[in-house]
């Protein structure tokens, strides 16, 4: 197995290598982010161990290009924080797993194995249905070049109706994922904010995308090429 060591704390980077190799894997060290993202794009790898405070790139940026060019190698990503925001960002960006130092040797290693066990098939970070786009972990949404603003409820309703993308969701079904157990105002409140994301994602470009089925729900059909209806 070869892996990719991304790692600036020579002595720690020197102790890995020399861990893993004794453990049976091939190791190349890359010191600061720009040439691990250079590495891991030239050559293939089973894994990915990628500290995230590094210099020139910072982990975050060198898993988030690495996966916008769909290169889909394992990421098992190492840092000196602690914090469940750091630890999200790392997920949402597109690595696998996260370990936080200090680690004992004997834990990175069961992680490592068990992320190059999971293998890496393709896992876009973007949803997308036809040229719509939305990037959770950048908060962007676009139709093809151009950006949409969105605020974080109409950015939570278009997410969770493109993560089922093509299915009838019930209104009751999207309150429920994306309003707080303890909402009690208008129940027409899904209503008012699919009207919104229409104004947004479908009128100005002439598309009818998200689709009313009377009683059951809404469907975000992935095919978003048909002209509005006159």
């Amino acid at each position: 197995m070869r892996v990719l060591l991304v790692e600036d704390e020579t002595v720690l980077a020197q102790t890995l290598a020399a861990g893993l190799q004794a453990d049976g894997f091939t190791v190349d060290v890359a010191g600061d982010g720009v040439d691990g993202l250079h590495q891991a794009q030239t050559i293939s790898y089973d894994a990915i161990v990628l500290d995230i405070m590094l210099p020139g790139l910072s982990g975050y940026e060198v898993v988030r290009q690495l996966r916008a060019v769909s290169v889909w190698t394992p990421v098992l990503m190492l840092t000196a924080k602690d914090g469940e925001y750091d630890e999200a960002d790392a997920l949402d960006l597109g690595a696998d797993d996260y370990l936080t130092k200090p680690f004992s040797y004997v834990v990175l290693l069961a992680h490592l194995r068990a992320v190059i066990r999971r293998g890496s098939p393709e896992r876009p970070v973007a949803l997308t249905a036809g040229d719509l786009i939305l990037d959770p972990a950048t908060r962007r949404c676009r139709r093809g070049v151009t950006d949409i603003e969105l605020t974080p409820r109409e950015f939570a309703v278009l997410e969770y109706l493109l993560c089922r993308r093509d299915e009838v969701v019930p209104k009751t079904e999207i309150m429920a994922h994306v309003w707080d157990t303890f909402y009690d105002g208008d129940p027409n409140i899904v209503e008012v904010y699919v009207g919104y994301l229409r104004r947004k994602i479908d009128t100005p470009f002439g598309r009818r995308s998200i689709e009313t089925v009377r009683g059951a729900g809404y469907r975000l059909r992935n095919d978003t090429t048909r002209p509005a209806r006159r």
